[in-house]
């Protein structure tokens, strides 16, 4: 079989389009490899779309608090086919947008298949086998399944189903407590569908700040039943529900829901891709090792985004992508990836936004800090929002005053916490916070309050 040559081939049309759209620019010859939707994860299956899903769920939310501002309102109907319209009548388009455009440049060829590689730089599509001289690998993660009896006979739906459903479910069961998983239990529970939680662990979100996670683990427990030190023994469908043998505390109990959704994490795709059958190395997760430059060991072939597992977010991956843009075309001027102040944020109710450290990973590593901490009801704004769980907790180096970390959960934590990521990007530290001036009563109070509460001592 003959093999087509391109300067540059790209896998996956996500963040990879940066590149691809850098490449194309310069005359070169492309080729983008993409079986799914233009956009990525975050587009079609992730970001965009469960934002917008969750917005729904928090003006219900809104509704159904207003009694506490003296307003009497009620809910009389969740339309849920409107609630799906409104998301995909926006992304879906867009996606075909995206395709369109690339489909339209002289310089790129669309491969709408898998690709797996079958040797050094060499790639079989449907029925080509194509070759660069640059690639980048960019071809992200998918749901992992957790191995539990009966699940290959059980129906069940991961996140990627999850924000299509054709109708709402009446009850669910979630496996896992992390970010995914309680996104979707803040979004389905608060539409009115009957959620349970089940977790291995004993608190949810166990990879925020310590504080963090336990005070979120006492709000969601109060919503919907959430279910801890619980081991899953079998699951089975039954007439039309599922069906979960699980056992807590040394008891057995039956669960029974509409639907089941796996929320256990993610696992990168170079299985898929069959890596293997080239010199690129991994990790023992599947990760693909690169070095500060996104760079294989494999010269001229690139990995960005989740595929890599540097950090798993839709914003690294598109730092990740610009910084190899201009490093694979200007290999003499070629920069690190400067992952200073990477934060991330979880859309859930009430939001949780972090940067830097976590207290325990201080504590493991034996770095001096101080911290302060202050809640949100104890502020203006605070008080006229009604948020009585909020609070801001900074970690800060006793001696350089440099801002280790920030852990913001209350409203509206996703957009405070980017205060604290400039302060900490342009290294100006806590002065950089202190010595603003902040309008009175605004939300951001709180930060600015939390860094003048630090415990100096």
């Amino acid at each position: 079989m003959k093999i087509k040559r391109f300067d540059v081939i790209v896998i996956g049309a996500g963040s990879g389009l940066t590149i691809s759209s850098r490449a194309e620019s310069k005359g070169l010859k492309v080729a983008v490899i993409e079986k799914g939707p233009f956009g990525g994860t975050c587009l079609n299956r992730g970001c965009i779309p469960s934002k917008m899903l969750i917005h729904s769920a928090d003006v219900i939310e809104t509704i159904n608090k207003a009694h506490e501002f003296g307003v009497t309102a009620k809910i009389t109907k969740i339309d849920w086919n409107k609630i799906q319209k409104r998301v995909w009548n926006e992304i879906d388009p867009d996606a075909k947008s995206i395709e369109k455009g690339n489909r339209e440049s002289k310089n790129i060829t669309l491969y709408k298949e898998e690709g797996k590689f079958v040797d050094d730089k060499i790639l079989k599509v449907g029925n080509e086998k194509i070759t660069a001289e640059k690639i980048f690998i960019c071809a992200g993660t998918r749901p992992t399944i957790p191995k539990i009896k009966g699940i290959e006979k059980t129906p069940y739906i991961t996140s990627d189903e999850a924000l299509r459903l054709k109708k709402q479910p009446k009850s669910m069961i979630i496996i896992g407590g992390g970010y995914i998983g309680m996104e979707l239990g803040h979004f389905y529970s608060s539409i009115g569908t009957k959620v349970v939680s089940v977790n291995r662990g004993d608190k949810l979100l166990r990879r925020e700040d310590e504080e963090i996670s336990s005070a979120f683990t006492k709000i969601v427990s109060k919503k919907y039943d959430v279910m801890f030190n619980t081991n899953i023994l079998r699951v089975s469908k039954k007439n039309n529900n599922i069906e979960m043998e699980v056992e807590q505390n040394g008891k057995k109990k039956k669960l029974r829901a509409e639907v089941l959704l796996i929320a256990t994490g993610r696992v990168p795709n170079t299985d898929i891709l069959d890596v293997k059958k080239t010199k690129v190395k991994v990790n023992e997760k599947g990760y693909i090792k690169v070095n500060g430059y996104m760079e294989t060991n494999v010269k001229n072939i690139w990995a960005i985004g989740d595929i890599a597992g540097v950090y798993l977010f839709k914003h690294s991956a598109n730092l990740e992508a610009a910084y190899v843009a201009f490093n694979a075309f200007n290999p003499d001027k070629k920069i690190k990836v400067n992952y200073l102040a990477m934060p991330h944020a979880i859309f859930t109710s009430p939001q949780i936004a972090g940067v830097g450290y976590k207290e325990q990973e201080l504590k493991e590593k034996k770095i001096p800090y101080v911290k302060g901490k202050y809640s949100y009801i104890d502020t203006g704004m605070g008080k006229a929002i009604e948020d009585k769980d909020g609070f801001v907790k900074v970690l800060v180096d006793p001696k350089t005053k440099a801002i280790l970390g920030c852990h913001i959960l209350g409203t509206e934590a996703s957009t405070l916490i980017h205060e604290v990521i400039i302060s900490m990007k342009s290294k100006l530290g806590v002065k950089g916070i202190n010595d603003a001036i902040y309008i009175h009563p605004a939300l951001p109070e709180v930060v600015q309050r939390a860094f003048s509460n630090i415990n100096w001592n």
